[in-house]
């Protein structure tokens, strides 16, 4: 089966983006014959971005499409629920534009659900030791908008495929001592390692090619 994976290049104070990295560190790693991975760097920009997406969807007609996204401040995998048809951030993209109560599809719905098996995929993170919740908010910046545009495109298509977003947080290196894990405890900084998100990543996409036919829509 054919992965679409797409991760987020930097943006802002953002020096590298996690979600490029995992990307390009699962898009190395050997796979079966049977299991094809596209794998794309997004540009963080609104438009540049939902043009890409949609392109990639329609060139490749994928079997399922996980998109990545980094959200700085959580402290968790973050398997997004809900995408909200709009923008509104005050914060310019990469482009320099700022979007503001605008939305992506003028005739588009409210919001879509995402149609990756959430519950599935939390639970199979949660027993293999990651830390993991579903969110309900994909946030209105970037990440948002391709998730939005990528289920708007699945839809105009009538693709039944899973479809969604993943938003991982920074990168926390690795503690070097039980002081320094003690330290990290009190402070509750945001973050895990680099290991953990591309592994976390790996069971997402091992779950959807072991069962490509199935779209949970959000059932836990």
């Amino acid at each position: 089966m054919k992965i679409l994976l797409t991760g987020f290049e930097p943006f802002g104070r953002l020096r590298t983006n996690p979600s490029e990295q995992i990307v390009r560190k699962i898009a190395a790693r050997p796979r079966s014959a049977k299991n094809e991975l596209v794998a794309e760097i997004l540009p963080t920009e609104f438009g540049a971005a939902e043009k890409k997406i949609r392109r990639l969807i329609r060139v490749h007609r994928p079997a399922a499409v996980v998109c990545l996204g980094v959200a700085a401040t959580r402290e968790t995998i973050c398997l997004e629920r809900i995408a909200l048809n709009i923008d509104d951030e005050l914060s310019a993209d990469n482009a320099g534009v700022v979007r503001q109560g605008r939305a992506i599809a003028a005739r588009g719905p409210l919001a879509y659900t995402s149609t990756l098996p959430l519950g599935r995929m939390l639970r199979l993170l949660q027993r293999n030791g990651i830390p993991a919740k579903i969110s309900n908010h994909a946030g209105t910046y970037v990440c948002n908008h391709v998730f939005y545009a990528a289920r708007h495109e699945m839809e105009r298509l009538g693709e039944r495929a899973p479809c969604g977003l993943i938003h991982v947080p920074v990168v926390r290196k690795k503690t070097k001592s039980s002081r320094e894990q003690r330290s990290e405890q009190r402070s509750k900084k945001p973050g895990m390692t680099l290991s953990e998100m591309v592994a976390a990543v790996e069971i997402c996409i091992g779950l959807l090619a072991r069962a490509p036919q199935r779209s949970d829509r959000n059932r836990t």
